[in-house]
């Protein structure tokens, strides 16, 4: 039975946060603690018996145990299944080549991204960063799609009194943080050479093409809020 990087991690994970020792795991789950620690080290793989017993004891589906769904129920789609817009040849923003430009950058620049956060190996991270990003969508759409003042507010499930009370930048402030206790918890557990290097010779080697896309991306934000916080000194 063929194991992904992620099984070994996920596996770990689960333990501690059911707050079990590897001793107490392994007498539930029938195996030894000598043969868990391998599993959850990643030097050995399990057969589908223990991965059956594992996903009953954690109360898990096999396919979040495996790394194949960010669920534990594993009802969500596969990246493979996804629509990649910016994959079509020949792609563009009709109407607009600032609307395009700025697309590229942003897409270019999350492409970097979540290949480094892929690299690092971090779930929790990669989950904290989509939940931070897809709030940052939603509210752009949603602004966008209640501007005419004519739309049905159902279309939504928050409901509009808690969005506009800013209910979603409140989540975006709790994924902001988990993502950073995501970040402290891989320093202390995996140590910083666990980190992919990330410098200027580095990242335009590695990404010649989305570099320049961060870099402007970079260079704009800082200007714009230096900017305005010369205004707020004023």
């Amino acid at each position: 039975m063929e194991i992904n990087n992620d099984f070994s991690r996920t596996l770990s994970l689960l333990r501690r946060e059911k707050k079990v020792s590897q001793r107490e795991a392994a007498k539930e789950l029938g195996i030894s603690q000598a043969l868990l620690s391998h599993y959850e080290n990643g030097a050995r793989e399990p057969g589908l018996a223990f991965v059956r017993k594992a996903c009953d004891y954690y109360k898990v589906s096999a396919d979040f145990l495996l790394g194949r769904s960010m669920d534990r129920e594993g009802t969500t789609i596969g990246a493979e299944e996804l629509y990649d817009a910016s994959a079509e040849k020949g792609n563009v923003l009709r109407g607009s080549v600032v609307a395009m430009l700025n697309k590229k950058l942003l897409v270019n620049s999350l492409d970097m991204l979540f290949d480094l956060l892929g690299k690092l190996g971090s779930k929790e991270a990669i989950t904290a960063a989509s939940g931070y990003l897809g709030d940052a969508v939603y509210k752009m759409f949603r602004h966008l799609y209640r501007a005419p003042g004519t739309q049905s507010e159902n279309f939504f499930s928050i409901p509009q009194n808690h969005f506009l009370a800013g209910c979603t930048d409140a989540d975006m402030t709790y994924a902001e943080a988990d993502y950073l206790d995501a970040l402290e918890q891989q320093a202390k557990e995996k140590g910083k050479d666990s980190f992919p290097t990330i410098t200027n010779d580095s990242l335009a080697q590695g990404y010649p093409g989305a570099y320049q896309s961060l870099l402007q991306i970079v260079h704009t934000t800082g200007e714009r809020v230096n900017k305005t916080l010369a205004q707020r000194k004023k």
